[in-house]
């Protein structure tokens, strides 16, 4: 044998996990560096509940909203028939899925609610002919409108308002963050230089 076996080590000590917090006593972190950790955490915490509550109080208003309008629209606005005073245009690709989806604006002659035959414009598919009679909506002032709001377009748009809602309450969470930082960055510097006016002279004497 080349030479005698070393006897056995020790295992090495298990390393001790810090939590994060015993950062604090870091003799390098000043009381700004624990105010801006303190600020973060506080927004990362409250944006989001916030940012809910918000989200929530806007959708809710803004689908009360609508859905009074579309009853308002409901009983404002009434379906009646109109008939085309000139043939729609052709669509260039007949039969694609594109003409089957495009409308084309034509002036049509129809009856308001007080009974006065009046003209307006209406989309219509590509290719209708002239004096085809097709369903509008005509409003309250006699004039051609859209239909009453849907359930499905009041709760699309309601939740378009949380949403716009919720991100708002972020910005603002990330405003504020900035405006801290800034602040304290501002603090610090001003520290900093109060304390180099003081240690410069040490450095700086002749002998």
């Amino acid at each position: 044998m080349s030479g005698a076996i070393p006897p056995a080590q020790p295992p090495p000590a298990p390393q001790r996990y810090v939590l994060p917090w015993r950062h604090r006593h870091n003799p390098l972190c000043r009381r700004t560096d624990r105010l801006q950790g303190w600020i973060a955490l506080g927004l990362l915490l409250a944006v989001p509940l916030l940012g809910l509550l918000a989200a929530f109080a806007a959708g809710d208003a803004a689908g009360r909203h609508y859905r009074a309008t579309a009853e308002r629209q409901a009983h404002t606005r009434h379906h009646t028939t109109a008939v085309l005073l000139r043939d729609a245009p052709r669509h260039p690709e007949p039969g694609s899925d594109e003409a089957r989806r495009a409308r084309y604006p034509v002036e049509v002659r129809f009856t308001d609610p007080d009974g006065r035959p009046r003209t307006g414009t209406t989309d219509v598919p590509p290719g209708t002919p002239a004096d085809t009679a097709v369903r509008v909506w005509v409003g309250a002032d006699g004039t051609l409108t859209g239909p009453p709001l849907t359930g499905e377009e009041i709760h699309s748009r309601a939740m378009g308002w949380a949403v716009l809602a919720f991100l708002a309450v972020a910005l603002l969470g990330l405003a504020a963050h900035g405006t801290a930082a800034a602040v304290l960055r501002r603090r610090n510097l001003a520290a900093w230089d109060a304390r180099w006016a003081e240690t410069a002279p040490r450095w700086t004497a002749s002998p």
